[in-house]
């Protein structure tokens, strides 16, 4: 969403999920938080959210913490892999989270709270037809702040898509099995 973690004047609801948020953590119960989700999740645990200065558009390495080759989730992972990224924002870590990624943009790529309250700044889930699609679909915004994604787009996606997809898939089938 194009929301910042903040705004709870302008998207009154997100009080009411953040304390949902807390509520199935504290019946261990799976959450799944993707960049503003993320940035929630971690609000809802008591970190300051950032708003503006992490910007990332595009597929961006991020590199596992040694947590994370423990973790059920992220532990079967490369060290170093390629994501799609779409934020300007950022968070701190919650004072209970397992930092799990990260890169030198955005410091908290991913986390976890618990046995399996996920964090995430980044679009695990953008696969290749995703991002196509966004790229069509949000076209005039995308051209707004990033002029040359379209003359880019087929080489990233080239060069990037196939390892992305891969780990992605790869945290999607690892996230499901927590529920």
């Amino acid at each position: 969403g194009g929301q910042n973690a903040l705004a709870d004047d302008d998207y009154p609801y997100f009080p009411a999920l953040l304390e949902l948020t807390r509520d199935f953590a504290g019946k261990d119960r799976s959450v799944l938080g993707i960049c503003l989700g993320g940035q929630l999740v971690a609000r809802a645990f008591g970190a300051d959210n950032h708003i503006g200065g992490a910007v990332e558009f595009g597929w961006c390495g991020v590199s596992v913490t040694a947590e994370a080759k423990h973790d059920p989730v992220l532990g079967t992972l490369p060290e170093k892999f390629p994501t799609f990224q779409w934020h300007d924002d950022t968070f701190d870590l919650p004072e209970k989270a397992v930092r799990l990624a990260g890169n030198d943009v955005a410091a908290n790529q991913a986390f976890r709270i618990g046995r399996a309250v996920y964090g995430f700044q980044f679009h695990f889930e953008a696969d290749r037809p995703l991002v196509r699609d966004w790229s069509t679909s949000f076209a005039a915004l995308i051209a707004e702040r990033h002029p040359d994604w379209t003359g880019r787009l087929d080489y990233e996606m080239a060069s990037n898509g196939p390892h992305a997809d891969a780990a992605g898939l790869a945290i999607a089938r690892a996230w499901v099995a927590t529920i």
